[in-house]
Order: structure tokens, then C-alpha cells, then sequence
């Protein structure tokens, strides 16, 4: 995959994630000829109002947050790879004509193709481009398949402006489904044709991305706000207990998310659980798998012929139990929860908790870019 690039490449292996609720930072390092180790793993919360809904809010602060995680992690280096979230992004498949010379073809798809698509003016954006392949189209004609990303400025400068800050500079800027994607490339390339599509669901801490792809390339992507802190909350407002704006997920590692029968499954006022605090939880689980099958159900009526077969499910609320067979219940679809260090196959010196591990796809893919 792509991104924007600011400089050439550090070869370090780091990357760092930014998101409204915590920084995360990995090191990786080559181990053999196709293996990984991960060196350096670190994540620190950062304070509210720093960082909402993917936009950047307090450079400064964020800055002071990034160095001190470096500092702690005794980690020296100058340059990194971050990512935007998918819901700042726009991203579109378009195919033109193969015999388009290739600085032609650069300038339409930066300039006119940009312009048709974009829902911000064209010299506010930053946009670049991968070409993915040419078949021949209905008509006979040889078409490059490409896939173009656009991101508004002022969002890109504040990534750079915060990495700035923790006295760094930014070798890449990349969307995060694609980092997600990269990740994900072992599991992937398992459905490899054009008939077979996969659905990542990140489970964020502030929202779920869905995103649809055929043969690794994104089709389709949509946020909604449902993440870890909406199920954390539900679950202690049944119980009584006071909410809080950051999750604790060991505390929701040790959740299950209640299996109805088959027979009840999804039938009206069969939300019940065995506690309040279950009934309360599998409330927001099924809203969820709500929203996921409205976005898949779209996916496919604009896509025929490509029907989804597979659930990824990645992200830090991949960490609560069961979730793989309720939305594989729920759905029809077959379910995996993705572990990144395993699919990977990355060592790490110290075993890292459950919780730990499922947050990691973003910024793991991150880090590989760099490796």
C-alpha cells in the first residue's frame, strides 16, 4: 500500500498510532529472511480533549506525550510512519485507460480525477495513488485499475505538526485500513479471487471501521460509533458504577459477550442476559452486528458478483470474549478474531496480555512499512 511520504525512509521499523484515546508505539526488527521480532512496544493515554475523533486538538501536548513514551522506551530515533483515521480519508477505485502516458496520467488523477470525487476543494487536499493492475473492460478496452486516496491538508499538517513536536520527523503518512491491511496480508491473501470479499471490523475505542476488500484492496469503508468505550459504559451504567472516558480493557478482556440459542437469536426481546450488566453489554454488541450487516448488505447490492465470505475482527475490542461466534451467529458469516502477532508470526521477548496484543494491527502494519 501507499501513503503520503515526507522523507526517505528510516528502516527503523517504527511506527506510531495515534488515537483519541492512547498513543501506541512499536519497534520491529527483521528476524531471518521473512520473519519479525518485535524490539519495542509502548502505549501511553493521553489527556481528554488532546485528540477527538481523529483530529488533532493539542499538537503541544500530544508532542510531550509521544517523547516521553520514546524517552521511557529509551527508543532514539528521527523518523516515523503514522496513520489518519479511515473517517478523515477518502478513498476511491477508478479505472482509465492503460495507454495514458504514465506523467499524464499522474497529473489527471491528481488534478481532474481528485476533483470529481473529493467533497473538500482540490487544493486543500493532499491526494496520491497506487496503480493496482489493467484488464480489459466490457467494451474491449484496457483499463489501469487504480486506487486513489485523498486526506484534507489541514488534517495531514496536524499529524506532522504533533510528530514535529515530540522532536521527530514523519517519513510516511498513511491511512490506517491500509496499515490494518498490510497486517492482515497473511489471513488475506487466503480469498484471492474476485468473487471472494473480506470484511475487517476494526473495533476501535471510540468507533468500529468496517472495511471490505477483494484480493487486499479496499472496496468499501464506513465508521460508526460504537467502540470499546461505548460497550464499557453501557455495561457500568446497568450496573450502577460511574462511567469513565478511557477503557479498561483487561476489565473487558474478562467479558463474554452472552450466545443466544439459535432458535432465539435475534428474535425481538431475546436480549437478555444473565446479569444486567450481560444484557446491557450484548444490547450494544447486537447494535453493532446491526450496523455491520446494513453496511455489508450495501457493499453487496453495489458490488455483484463479489459476495462477502469472511469476518476479520481486529482492534482492541477484539479482546472481548465470544465475539467471533456471536457475529458469526448473528451474521451467517464465518468469524475470525485476529491475533497480529501470530498471523504475523512476530517474537517478542516478553508475553504480552491478550489486550494488549488484539490493539496492535494498526500500528504493527506501521512498523512493518518501516522495517
Amino acid at each position: 500500500m501507499f501513503g503520503f511520504k515526507f522523507g526517505g525512509g528510516s528502516k527503523k521499523g517504527i511506527g506510531i498510532e495515534i488515537t483519541s484515546e492512547r498513543v501506541n508505539l512499536v519497534q520491529l526488527r527483521r528476524k531471518g529472511q521473512s520473519g519479525y521480532k518485535l524490539v519495542n512496544f509502548g502505549s501511553a493515554e493521553i489527556p481528554e480533549g488532546t485528540v477527538e475523533e481523529g483530529r488533532i486538538i493539542d499538537h503541544v501536548l500530544l508532542g510531550e506525550v509521544i517523547r516521553g513514551l520514546l524517552v521511557e522506551k529509551k527508543i532514539k530515533v528521527k523518523q516515523v510512519a503514522t496513520a489518519i483515521p479511515g473517517r478523515e480519508t477518502v478513498s476511491r477505485l477508478i479505472r482509465l485507460p492503460a495507454e495514458i502516458p504514465e506523467n499524464e496520467l499522474r497529473e489527471m488523477i491528481l488534478h481532474q480525477e481528485a476533483s470529481l470525487y473529493l467533497p473538500f476543494p482540490r487544493e486543500d487536499a493532499d491526494v496520491d495513488y497506487q496503480k493496482l493492475g489493467t484488464a480489459l473492460d466490457e467494451d474491449g478496452i484496457e483499463r489501469t485499475e487504480i486506487l486513489m486516496v485523498a486526506t484534507p491538508k489541514e488534517v495531514t499538517d496536524s499529524y506532522l505538526l504533533a510528530i514535529e513536536n515530540a522532536q521527530l520527523q514523519v517519513d510516511v503518512v498513511e491511512v490506517s485500513s491500509f496499515a490494518l491491511i498490510r497486517s492482515l496480508h497473511n489471513e488475506l491473501s487466503r480469498f484471492s479471487t474476485a468473487a471472494e470479499s473480506v470484511a475487517i471490523v476494526d473495533i476501535e475505542y471510540e468507533g468500529t471501521e468496517i472495511t471490505v476488500t477483494v484480493d487486499g484492496v479496499p472496496q468499501f469503508s464506513r465508521t460508526f460509533p460504537i467502540g470499546t468505550v461505548q460497550i464499557q459504559n453501557a455495561q457500568m451504567r446497568a450496573m450502577n458504577m460511574p462511567q469513565r472516558r478511557t477503557t479498561d480493557l483487561e476489565l473487558l478482556s474478562n467479558v463474554s459477550v452472552p450466545i443466544q440459542s439459535i432458535d432465539t437469536a435475534g428474535l425481538a426481546g431475546s436480549m437478555g442476559g444473565t446479569t444486567p450488566g450481560d444484557a446491557a453489554i450484548l444490547r450494544i454488541i447486537g447494535d453493532l452486528s446491526d450496523e455491520l450487516r446494513r453496511s455489508i448488505d450495501y457493499y453487496t447490492s453495489q458490488s455483484p458478483g463479489s459476495d462477502v465470505v469472511q469476518i476479520l475482527i481486529t482492534g482492541p475490542g477484539a479482546c472481548i470474549g465470544q465475539l467471533d461466534e456471536f457475529f458469526s451467529q448473528r451474521l451467517g458469516l464465518a468469524t475470525t478474531v485476529i491475533d497480529p502477532l501470530v498471523v504475523l508470526g512476530i517474537t517478542a521477548d516478553r508475553e504480552l496480555a491478550v489486550e494488549e496484543r488484539m490493539g496492535l494491527s494498526i500500528v504493527l502494519g506501521l512498523g512493518l512499512r518501516e522495517v
